[in-house]
């Protein structure tokens, strides 16, 4: 009795690993779209648990859309296109990728600047008193920050307060996905406390207009926090796709355009 009882305690936490191995291995293309997983015998002896862990676990990934489970066809791997992209789980799976898929940072950052200049808006509408003081305090932490795990957790406090502001229970379940988003896009895009002190100016501006009642100064004053974001994003994607090629040509495009360079400037001279 005593160790059917301990089972049941430990069971939830055995189905979240076999969930999150198994999660992490088809977002980041260890197991490819239209691959079948291996059989439930087989994932039980690779994660030592019974049946019910490992079919809770693929009921779950069923749910967010990664796999299709069909009686005699067995379960397989649905394309990225059918996934909960949304989903907190997804999308930590996805954007927990070494190097981070860049191409997907910046499609989720035009879904931001979507819903985010709107939800600025809406707060600035809506908000109350203690909706307004969460925001500026929020602010306030990013102004203070000493280093960038500080800065972080103000910044991402202040983008949930303001969707929390709008009360609108929809953009509320944005919650999860943006607090996700916002952990691994500023890891990607930040590199140093300093871009958070360069992009304050953007997020006071959003606050001021929130706190003064203005939805379209508070709608521009976001588009703009999210467009710094993005530039460094795009930034960063740019010497990510130049550092391959450098490396192979090992240096000789620099030299390459110098010596064009000079032999453009001996043809002029010939040619005067």
């Amino acid at each position: 009795m005593a160790k059917k009882a301990a089972d049941k305690r430990v069971r939830p936490g055995r189905i979240r690993s076999v969930l999150a191995t198994l999660g992490r291995e088809i977002a980041q293309d260890g197991i490819a779209a239209g691959t079948a997983l291996p059989p439930e015998p087989d994932l039980e002896a690779r994660f030592g648990v019974g049946r019910g862990v490992v079919r809770e676990a693929i009921k779950s990934l069923a749910a967010k859309g990664l796999v299709s489970v069909r009686p005699r066809h067995g379960t397989h791997v649905l394309p990225r296109h059918e996934w909960s992209l949304l989903d907190r789980d997804v999308l930590g799976w996805l954007v927990g990728k070494d190097p981070p898929d860049r191409n997907l940072l910046l499609a989720i950052q035009e879904v931001r600047s979507i819903i985010e200049p709107a939800a600025a808006a809406l707060a600035a509408e809506r908000s109350t008193r203690n909706d307004r003081w969460r925001i500026n305090a929020a602010l306030g932490a990013m102004e203070t920050a000493k280093d960038q795990a500080s800065a972080v957790a103000a910044d991402k406090a202040f983008h949930l307060a303001i969707l929390d502001a709008t009360h609108n229970p929809v953009l509320q379940g944005f919650r999860g996905a943006i607090d996700t988003i916002l952990g691994t896009v500023f890891h990607v895009a930040v590199g140093s406390a300093d871009w958070f002190r360069e992009n304050l100016p953007n997020h006071a501006a959003a606050a001021r207009a929130i706190e003064s009642g203005d939805p379209e100064k508070a709608r521009i004053a976001m588009e703009q926090v999210l467009g710094y974001t993005r530039f460094k994003l795009s930034q960063k994607k740019a010497r990510a796709q130049r550092r391959p090629s450098d490396a192979a040509t090992g240096g000789s495009t620099k030299n390459s355009r110098g010596g064009n360079a000079r032999v453009g400037r001996k043809r002029k001279r010939n040619a005067s």
